[in-house]
């Protein structure tokens, strides 16, 4: 939850003196190196006192507010570097607010945690619909269909699957695109883009659908190309985006590793599926030619009834 934070920043360097500055956080792999904050700061210093270290600045607020969120961390400095600070304990505990009008404090964190909130919503809702339900959709097309008994059952679920991944998505495309506004200063541009990138291609699949020439049509094959192309691509990166999505969710490695199991057990149904139906189609094949090599040996030897009186 650091990203986006404006800090101010003091250390005592390798020639012993303390260095007072401000310093924007853009990305977990920030090193704290100066620079300017989104609002003025005329003045900042730095004192060591009892084992602490007091930073004095003036802040000039944005306008129209007072309350922020407030965290404070230490860390370990290495020459001029300095390197991040513990990920446990008090270090996970030192965020509140401060409301610079009257001075008052609190300890909740409520805005931090309502924003992690959101971004855990957003992170279930697209795992879940392009995550999840994307790929199980299409496992549903192909391995279905290969069953006479499953027609023409195997294509509604299918468009189950794929409607309900697109409106599930949808509404965590919305939650991405909220919490991208309401968080000046943090981009996860590849994120973003490939998110825009699967609501669009998503919509295209929704319209194609409406669309769907009749089996017999002679643009079906067109549109049956068409409709796998998008639908493989639209997986592939739905996949992708989810663990940048992981990525950008710094901490969260359980939900990482469940979605992966979630993930892996797809593919290997898929691949058991795979094997099954070729066997299966490949043994309709040979059941087939069976049966019309039978007929037409049955038809040569005897075509008119009895083969003596035929010779005669």
């Amino acid at each position: 939850m650091m990203v986006g934070s404006q800090c101010l920043v003091a250390f005592r360097n390798s020639s012993g003196e303390i260095h007072a500055y401000t310093s924007p956080v853009s990305s977990y792999a920030t090193q704290l190196t100066e620079g300017a904050l989104s609002f003025n700061v005329p003045r900042i210093e730095a004192e060591y006192s009892n084992n602490e270290f007091i930073i004095f600045a003036t802040l000039q607020l944005p306008a129209g507010r007072t309350s922020f969120n407030q965290a404070w961390q230490n860390g370990a400095v290495s020459g001029q570097a300095l390197t991040a600070h513990t990920q446990s304990g008090d270090n996970m505990r030192s965020f509140g607010s401060v409301d610079f009008a009257n001075g008052e404090l609190g300890g909740g964190g409520s805005s931090v945690t309502s924003r992690q909130r959101r971004r855990n919503v957003h992170g279930v809702l697209n795992a879940v619909s392009w995550g999840v339900l994307m790929p199980m959709g299409a496992v549903f097309a192909r391995y279905l269909k290969v069953f006479k008994a499953a027609n023409p059952a195997w294509f509604y679920i299918h468009v189950a699957c794929q409607t309900s991944a697109y409106i599930v998505g949808v509404a965590g495309w919305g939650t991405g695109l909220k919490l991208g506004s309401d968080s000046t200063g943090i981009e996860f541009t590849t994120h973003r883009n490939i998110g825009i990138t699967l609501f669009c291609l998503g919509t295209l699949q929704v319209f194609a659908l409406l669309l769907r020439p009749k089996p017999d049509h002679k643009y079906r094959l067109y549109w049956n190309i068409y409709h796998h192309a998008v639908g493989y691509a639209v997986i592939s990166l739905s996949i992708a985006n989810v663990y940048k999505g992981f990525d950008a969710l710094n901490g969260q490695k359980n939900w990482k590793r469940a979605y992966t199991g979630v993930i892996i057990a797809i593919g290997a149904i898929a691949v058991l599926l795979e094997a099954f139906t070729w066997f299966i189609v490949i043994k309709r094949k040979k059941t087939d030619s069976n049966k019309h090599t039978q007929n037409g040996t049955n038809g040569t030897v005897n075509p008119y009834g009895n083969g003596t009186h035929q010779q005669a």
